[in-house]
């Protein structure tokens, strides 16, 4: 046995698969170019934290349910003049989520708030920042389910704590009392410590009329909109644009 081949299941006993993968390769392109050790070592060891690193996006990206297309890089900038793309990269940077800061896409349906909300989650998952991802209606679903199962406490502990937390579709629909109530502890929870992203079709002068007590609803809006980014929207939907126009015969 040669000592290439008495090498890899030693890299593989150490969890060392990215250089198992790429050793051949690696160990043909030092002898052509006559590298190095260190220069050949420094590839191997790189070629591992690739790897790594690739394996904890896609992990990241799958707790957040955010799919990978979704990204800035696929996101048409030229479609509606109205969204600053200037604005949208500096916040793709994620400083806003070290700053505890809030970012809100209001405009009509189909001009991109949620492409870009989830676009700013997948530039946090490439920075290995913990996303969590919701459709707001149905997140209640979510604690209800966890509720049944013993398992609220533990949900609400990892929607508090991830370092960014998206709504989608925020006030579609005025949620009861008890709703309120969990969406506050994780609010309060996040308040000034972590950054959450909201999108919606409605005005944010209607939000807090979508919230059964008042008093609660001035603690939560207050909480949300501190050192928050607003962001407005304007223009039609571009589906509407982009669907096939029907012809006349």
């Amino acid at each position: 046995m040669t000592d290439i081949a008495q090498l890899k299941p030693k890299l593989k006993q150490l969890k060392l698969s990215g250089a198992v993968d790429t050793l051949d390769l690696r160990l043909m392109e030092a002898e052509q170019n006559e590298l190095s050790y260190s220069e050949l070592l420094m590839m191997i060891v790189n070629d591992e934290l690739d790897l790594r690193s690739n394996r904890r996006l896609k992990m990241l990206l799958a707790k957040a349910h955010l799919e990978s297309d979704k990204t800035l890089e696929n996101f048409d900038f030229s479609f509606n003049h109205s969204i600053n793309a200037a604005q949208i990269r500096e916040l793709a940077l994620c400083k806003f989520i070290g700053k505890g800061e809030n970012i809100f896409f209001i405009g009509p349906t189909g001009t991109g708030k949620t492409h870009l909300s989830k676009a700013l989650g997948h530039m946090a998952c490439r920075r290995s920042m913990t996303v969590e991802f919701y459709i707001f209606r149905k997140f209640f679903d979510h604690l209800k389910k966890a509720d049944m199962t013993g398992k609220l406490d533990n949900v609400l502990r990892t929607v508090s704590r991830a370092d960014l937390l998206i709504f989608d579709e925020f006030a579609f629909k005025p949620i009861d009392q008890r709703s309120a109530e969990l969406f506050y502890a994780v609010i309060d929870a996040r308040y000034g410590l972590r950054s959450t992203i909201l999108t919606s079709n409605r005005s944010m002068n209607d939000w807090a009329g979508f919230f059964p007590d008042p008093i609660m609803a001035n603690a939560i809006m207050d909480r949300l909109c501190h050192n928050t980014h607003q962001i407005v929207i304007k223009g039609e939907s571009y589906r509407r644009k982009n669907r096939p126009q029907k012809v006349t015969p």
